[in-house]
């Protein structure tokens, strides 16, 4: 099978795209290598993820791009760096592929700074979205799976969070998108018969994670001997999934989308295992072997109280059973952390 891929030398989708072609699997990983952080970190990201670990001079950024894009090219794998913004350019690509399914990951991410930048928020996460869902329907593609969030439920009172739950009032930029494209999304299946499938990822960590999130950001500074910003009394919580486990979640999502018809769904990724801010501070302080150094600050705009997934549906319809808890996952990515 031949997947497109979107944000393929990303966090999320460079364990993807390492899964998929493990399986055997032809992929094209299409990123536009945002400054939202350090271009050289996605392209570590990629040559991990086909298996290339050899090193890599760096320069400057659109020659590192072209030279990773010229050396990555295999049988099984092309990257494409493209923005899908650019609804001419991603056209060119599926002229040039046949794509069985889409699986789309690309985005601005992050609660804060949808803040600070909504337009550019609805640009990428709404309107880069509906560029795909067009060229689905005008190359005749099918099959599509969408990187929802957790975040589209706010500060739900109930607990755990279940798909049936009411999403009409997120507290960010970012989350309204993400809901915008569940919304959008129920459109093009409904008006060309695009199965879909909808994942409402929780909190995702491990190894690569993305430098500004908490896990690897408390890491790393507590491995510095540096503060670290402590938002509100230490009890808001997260359900934290591990990354193989979201994969082993998006695959099933494929496997379940490429047996059947008629399908448009949203099911929760989660681990179904509640963690506080403090309780995940002294795991990372336990795997580090090094105390903390706390600057305790307000709660921030935009931030929700508490996440937990309720995963019955993704049990029940695509066989999604994590496995890694939080210690170990926090280990796992503490050793990575401290290779690299």
């Amino acid at each position: 099978m031949t997947y497109l891929v979107t944000g393929g030398s990303g966090f999320i989708g460079s364990h993807l795209v390492e899964r998929l072609l493990r399986n055997g699997h032809s992929v094209i990983n299409v990123d536009n290598f945002d400054d939202f952080y350090q271009y050289q970190i996605k392209i570590k990201n990629t040559l991990e993820s086909i298996g290339n670990f050899s090193d890599f001079e760096f320069s400057d950024k659109e020659a590192d791009i072209r030279h990773l894009t010229e050396i990555s090219r295999s049988a099984s794998y092309q990257l494409y760096y493209q923005d899908i913004r650019d609804k001419q350019g991603l056209e060119n690509i599926f002229k040039n592929h046949q794509i069985d399914l889409v699986i789309h990951l690309a985005a601005l991410a992050g609660v804060r700074p949808s803040i600070e930048r909504p337009l550019e928020y609805e640009e990428v996460n709404v309107r880069g979205t509906m560029n795909l869902w067009e060229l689905c329907r005008e190359f005749n593609i099918k099959k599509f799976i969408c990187a929802s969030s957790s975040s589209v439920y706010g500060n739900n009172e109930k607990v755990p969070f279940s798909e049936t739950d009411n999403v009409d009032h997120p507290i960010s930029p970012y989350a309204a998108t993400k809901k915008s494209g569940e919304v959008l999304g129920h459109v093009y299946h409904n008006l060309y018969g695009i199965d879909m499938i909808q994942l409402r990822f929780f909190t995702v960590y491990g190894p690569r994670q993305r430098p500004d999130l908490a896990i690897h950001k408390f890491t790393k500074l507590i491995s510095e001997g540096r503060e670290i910003p402590f938002y509100g009394d230490g009890n808001t919580a997260r359900d934290y999934t591990y990354i193989d486990d979201i994969v082993d979640g998006i695959t099933k999502s494929i496997l379940y989308l490429e047996a059947n018809s008629g399908v448009y769904e949203i099911i929760n990724l989660g681990e179904s295992e509640v963690i506080t801010l403090t309780e995940m501070l002294s795991t990372i302080e336990k795997a580090l072997g090094i105390s903390a150094t706390k600057k305790n600050l307000p709660m921030q705009p935009g931030d929700v109280q508490k996440t937990n997934a309720d995963i019955t549906k993704a049990r029940t319809l695509i066989g999604y059973k994590p496995d890694t808890d939080f210690q170990n996952g926090t280990k796992k990515f503490v050793e990575w952390f401290l290779r690299k």
